[in-house]
């Protein structure tokens, strides 16, 4: 007892002498570099039980400059599950003087609006300071009880790039029989830990962290900061008990769930016969597939338990929507009828994380797919999406571990990896240059896999305004127009898309007396990484692709070439490049070879990469030179 006394004191006695906010206070050090200094972030969990635990966390944050503004405003939100209050906020002047406090009518209540749900439960609550006398400080505290426990708030001290660290703590107080799961990373050392016959309190801290700039090609933010996941073992939720010991209890914790909302009308019953009987399993999926993109659409509804609960079938087929559950359950069920084996599988769709972890089972999902399994060539359905091809996930969806649900629990699986060959970008350029150095140009692109998803939503997402509006932004040349544009898909397991456009650009060669100058890798320019400082994490490139630029230009036939750039070649670990050059007559053509290998490696190789950069950059931007004939 005397030990967790210490414990707790020890902690208050921080809180008092934190209450000094004046800026002098802060080291040079962690202002280096920095847009927002963080001087105090405690959070306080209490797990009362299964199904309960109360949050208090206060922070305060040094605002800097301009670009840490953002910083000042409180945000939180709260539902059904969990109460959001005791709200305090005040902000000091740079001497530590209080100059305004919250009070409770200028915070805003609102809906959450994610701009996909009809229906949200979910609320906000909102407050900012406004302050443009650089740097000032502002202080927060607030209370979340948590009205059963599912997923436990995490710990992640370094929350945004130019943010330094004073001070950082993160308590958890459990009773004395409770199963507290935790996983860190890039953390020194275990949690200070004491207890006694009632329970137990776990710290972890971080003190003097100096700020860190994002770096182009790093990991998983939450791979290469200091932080901390919780998990409950067995827990109570919106009237359901369950147990995430491990991936299988996990799973049946799901599959109570999702239990008997798989069965359809009669009337769909017999349209999914007639659609099938006598078809092929794949056959079958495909056809199902159809049906399901083109008689249902994604609508969010996130009311209570719905949030992990889908809308049963039966509820889909009459209303003709559902969310990423909802209709997921739909297609296994459909799937199901015609004699098809299908699973409900829950995953993290989002590009900046890779999914769950194998060894620490924790709610690490915000999306839900279905999948029909084999051996050999297993059959992924995003079921969302009306346009997608049968079997192809996307970026943000492939390449991690997702759990895939049965009736005997969860089942930790992998997405498809989609390799260069899948990944292709292939460019034809055919132009003419006149004499004025004005160009016209018919370009035909095929992509394919990762690499055609932007097109494929421009050309289902935008009119044909909106298309010429975007490509007149993103083609890198410095003053051009986009005459026509069109666009092809095939539908596959790799979708690809074939885009054609036209465009003029004036002034593209330049025009000095005698001389003509083209650059002719038109498109296609890579850029410099940057390198300006050491490299502090690993460098990842999760995807490898493949390009191929073929590209002829013509010019007037009174000019002959003065100066033709050399052929290159390197590869190495990072990939391969090449050009090479053919002239005849009056027409030169270059074919562009760039790929990229996926890869994952220690810092000390980023200075390679850059090198390996400098050339493509270097020779992308090679010109030829022509020279005026005299006769």
């Amino acid at each position: 007892m005397k030990k967790i006394f210490l414990f707790c004191f020890a902690m208050a006695g921080y809180l008092l002498y934190a209450q000094d906010y004046r800026v002098s206070l802060i080291p040079d050090s962690l202002k280096d570099d920095a847009n927002v200094v963080k001087r105090i972030d405690n959070t306080d969990i209490t797990i009362k039980g299964n199904d309960k635990a109360v949050i208090i966390h206060k922070w305060a944050y040094t605002i800097l400059n301009e670009a840490g503004e953002h910083f000042s405003v409180y945000r939180n939100d709260y539902d059904q599950f969990q109460s959001l209050n005791d709200i305090t906020g005040k902000m000091y002047d740079a001497n530590g003087k209080l100059i305004k406090t919250i009070h409770k009518k200028d915070i805003v209540d609102m809906s959450i609006n994610d701009g996909e749900s009809l229906v949200n439960d979910a609320r906000l609550k909102v407050f900012a300071f406004y302050n443009k006398v650089y740097p000032y400080t502002v202080e927060f505290e607030d209370e979340v009880v948590l009205k059963g426990i599912f997923t436990l708030p995490s710990w992640q001290p370094v929350n945004a790039e130019k943010l330094s660290i004073m001070e950082s703590h993160f308590f958890v107080e459990t009773p004395s029989g409770y199963l507290l799961r935790y996983k860190q990373f890039c953390y020194n050392g275990l949690p200070l830990k004491d207890s006694n016959d009632k329970r137990i309190i776990y710290q972890w801290k971080l003190t003097g962290k100096k700020a860190i700039r994002e770096e182009i090609f790093q990991p998983d933010w939450m791979e290469i900061t200091p932080n901390v996941l919780l998990a409950p073992t067995n827990f109570e939720f919106a009237g359901y008990k369950g147990n995430m010991e491990n991936w299988k209890n996990f799973g049946l914790f799901l599959t109570e769930l999702i239990k008997n909302r798989q069965v359809l009308p009669d009337n769909l019953k017999q349209e999914v016969h007639k659609l099938t009987d006598g078809l092929k399993n794949e056959e079958k999926v495909k056809v199902l597939y159809k049906y399901l993109q083109d008689n249902t659409r994604y609508i969010g509804i996130q009311l209570g338990i719905g949030g992990w609960q889908p809308f049963d079938a039966a509820y889909v087929s009459k209303y003709k929507y559902g969310d990423c559950k909802a209709l997921s359950n739909f297609m296994v069920s459909l799937l199901k009828e015609a004699g098809v084996k299908a699973n409900y599988v829950t995953i993290y769709n989002d590009d900046s994380f890779k999914g769950a972890y194998d060894d620490f089972p924790m709610n690490l999902f915000n999306h839900v797919i279905a999948c029909v399994p084999s051996q050999k060539d297993t059959i992924w359905l995003e079921c969302t999406n009306q346009t997608v091809s049968l079997g192809f996930l996307g970026e943000s969806s492939s390449n991690r571990n997702a759990l895939l649900i049965d009736e005997d629990g969860g089942h930790l699986v992998r997405t498809p990896v989609y390799e260069k060959k899948d990944n292709q970008k292939i460019r034809k350029i055919d132009a003419v240059v006149d004499a004025d150095g004005n160009l016209e140009a018919n370009i035909h692109t095929f992509f394919s896999g990762i690499a055609q998803e932007s097109i494929h939503g421009l050309f289902y997402h935008f009119n044909k305004e909106e298309q010429e509006k975007y490509l007149n932004k993103v083609i890198n040349l410095p003053t051009y127009k986009v005459e026509k544009v069109s666009f092809k898909e095939t539908r596959d397991r790799i979708p690809a898309m074939d885009e054609f456009i036209n465009l003029n650009s004036s002034n593209y060669a330049a025009v000095t007396g005698k001389r003509l100058f083209v650059q002719p890798d038109i498109i296609n320019v890579e850029q410099k990484l940057p390198s300006d400082r050491p490299r502090q994490f690993d460098v990842l490139i999760p995807y490898a692709y493949n390009e191929v630029d073929s590209i002829t230009i013509v010019i007037p036939k009174f000019y002959s070439i003065e100066t033709l750039p050399k052929n290159m070649s390197v590869s190495n670990k990072f990939g391969s490049y090449s050009t090479n050059y053919t002239v005849s007559g009056n027409s030169i053509q270059l074919i562009r070879v760039q790929v990229h290998n996926a890869i994952h490696l220690p810092p000390e190789e980023y200075d390679a990469l850059v090198k390996f950069y400098d050339i493509m950059y270097k020779t992308d931007r090679a010109k030829i030179v022509f020279v005026k004939n005299d006769n």
